[in-house]
This record gives structure tokens, C-alpha cells and sequence, in this order.
């Protein structure tokens, strides 16, 4: 962590010239003394930085000098910086002093580099299941890398069924759902989501991607998400709970179930999702102790064909 501070330090030194323990305070979040021992590392590590005394001091670079770290290649400031993004598994501190760093980093690697740090976003759990390991398909890392750059790729697709198709995508960012990665991006059509190991090519056309200006990757997918869900259990029942059963209700069904204002008697209404009736009757059955399913018609009659079985079947 000390290191990634004074590598910032040094950027934000060579970006404005003069800083104060205060300012890298503030900037880093740290203690003024903590800042002001960095300053000194700097200096006993050779870096060629002097303090001014008195009002209107701070510290400043010799001769305005400046370091290799402007060197980096694109590529390397764009693995750096991925480390940044939410799809990192690093800490919350460490992400924070690499999203401040990006900040600080010269042209022309400020704008890669901000892309890098918001181009993936994972989303652990499996449609439907727990979250498993997942696998790097083969063409994640030109998609990403076009995601990066923004520029347009000609996709060659194979879809559910075993149709090919091509067409120019727009590609915005990357998604790792479970097991699976996801390319979300505009075509001709609209916005679409691609699974990244149905993709048979991926050749960059070098014209630059349209960008919508409120495009945000997290709220897109929770967007594409939420619709995937729906088309998974298009059907709803309409049910009331005792209010000692909404957290286990919670726990069984998680986001399938919404929960509502309370009843005259007291009770919890919610609305729970499923595939259909006779599957969603099967899940609550187990729940008669807490749950009361008001609707629709076609649950209640298979709950009552569940409760008639069993009652043949032990009495």
C-alpha cells in the first residue's frame, strides 16, 4: 500500500507541480504525518523532490523533473488499472488508491486506463444457483481489449440453437455472471447481450464506439438481469405470510420474492415469482406453515392436488 501512495504522490506531483501534506492528505486519505514520511521516502529513495518552507510551501520536484512511470505502454496501464475495477477481487483501500492514481496518470493512458477500471463488473451467482468457478472464454481478452479502446468489432455469433450470425457491435463492457462472461453492447437493433464463448470472431473495424453519454455498466445489467429473471418466472402469486416467516420466505426464494405493506390481521402480503403454477406450488408447498396463497387460481388448485397427494400417500 505504501508503494501504490507513492507512486500517486509522484504522479499528482508531476500533474500539479506543487503538493502539501495536506494535500495528500486529502487526496489519499491519510494522516498529514503519514503524508509528510512519504515525502521523505521519496527523497531518501533518490526521487528528486525538496520542500519550501513557510506560507504558500510544499513540495515540489526539482527542475520540474519528471519519471519513467509516464513510460508505461497502454497495455500495461491498462492491466494495472483493471485492479481498480469492480470485477477486482483486491480491497476496497487498494481500489480506492488505484482509482486516485488513474487520476493522476499522464496523457495519453488517463482515458485506457479509466475505461480498464469500469470495463468488467462481476456478478457471482449463477442463474438460478450458487456461485461457481468460471473460465476465461477465447475471445475475452480482444473483446475487453475493444471495450478499452472503443472501438467497434465485427462479431461472429453462434447463437442457443446453432445459427450463425455477424453483424458490428458496439461493445460498452464485460460481465462475469457465475461461470459465464457477457458482452453487453448497441447494434443496428438496439442493446444486446452476447455470452462471450457462443462468439466465433471478433475482428476490430477501427472505427470508435458510440458511447450513450449516461451509459453506466453496473445499472445496465442490473437492468438486463431483472429482465432475464422475469422471462425465467413470468408467473406471480399473490400470497400473504405471518411475519415470523418473511425471513425465512427471504432466504428460500431471495430476489423472487417482493415484499408489501402488512394486512388487517397483521399478516405480510408479498408476491413471489416462478417458472408456472405447478412448479411455484411445489416450492410453497413446503411453506403452509407460514404462507396463505391468495392467487393466482391455477397455484391454489395445484397446491390443493399437492396437499391431496400427500394426504393419500401418509395419512
Amino acid at each position: 500500500m505504501r508503494a501504490d501512495r507513492l507512486m500517486a504522490i509522484l504522479l499528482l506531483l508531476q500533474q500539479r507541480e506543487q503538493l502539501t501534506a495536506a494535500d495528500v492528505a486529502r487526496e489519499l486519505e491519510v494522516s498529514e504525518r503519514t503524508a509528510r514520511r512519504d515525502f521523505d521516502a521519496l527523497a531518501m529513495a533518490g526521487v528528486p523532490v525538496y520542500s519550501i518552507r513557510g506560507r504558500g510551501g510544499g513540495w515540489r520536484l526539482v527542475g520540474g523533473a519528471r519519471t519513467d512511470l509516464s513510460g508505461l505502454t497502454a497495455g500495461e496501464a491498462r492491466a494495472l488499472f483493471l485492479v481498480a475495477g469492480p470485477a477486482s477481487a483486491a480491497t476496497p483501500a487498494l481500489k480506492a488508491a488505484l482509482r486516485k492514481l488513474v487520476r493522476a496518470l499522464p496523457e495519453p493512458f488517463r482515458v485506457q486506463a479509466e475505461a480498464a477500471a469500469s470495463s468488467v463488473i462481476t456478478d457471482p451467482q449463477r442463474w438460478g444457483s450458487s456461485p461457481v468457478e468460471r473460465r476465461s472464454p477465447r475471445w475475452l481478452d480482444a473483446l475487453q481489449d475493444a471495450v478499452i479502446r472503443g472501438v467497434q468489432v465485427r462479431l461472429g455469433y453462434v447463437d442457443s440453437v446453432g445459427a450463425v450470425t455477424e453483424r458490428i457491435v458496439h461493445p460498452l463492457g464485460i460481465v462475469a455472471k457465475g461461470p459465464s462472461w457477457y458482452l453487453v453492447g448497441t447494434t443496428d437493433a438496439g442493446r444486446r447481450t452476447f455470452r462471450i464463448d457462443r462468439v466465433s470472431s471478433a475482428d476490430p473495424t477501427g472505427e470508435p464506439v458510440h458511447r450513450p453519454d449516461d451509459f453506466d455498466l453496473a445499472e445496465s445489467w442490473r437492468e438486463i438481469a431483472d429482465e432475464v429473471d422475469r422471462r425465467r418466472t413470468p408467473l406471480e402469486a399473490l400470497a400473504t405470510c405471518a411475519p415470523d416467516g418473511v425471513a425465512r420466505l427471504r432466504m428460500i426464494l431471495g430476489d423472487r420474492l417482493e415484499v408489501g405493506g402488512a394486512t388487517a390481521d397483521e399478516r405480510i402480503e408479498v408476491v413471489i415469482r416462478g417458472y408456472n403454477a405447478y412448479a411455484l406450488a411445489g416450492e410453497l408447498a413446503g411453506l403452509v406453515e407460514w404462507l396463505e396463497v391468495t392467487g393466482p387460481p391455477g397455484v391454489r388448485d395445484q397446491l390443493a392436488s399437492i396437499g391431496a397427494a400427500l394426504v393419500e400417500r401418509y395419512g
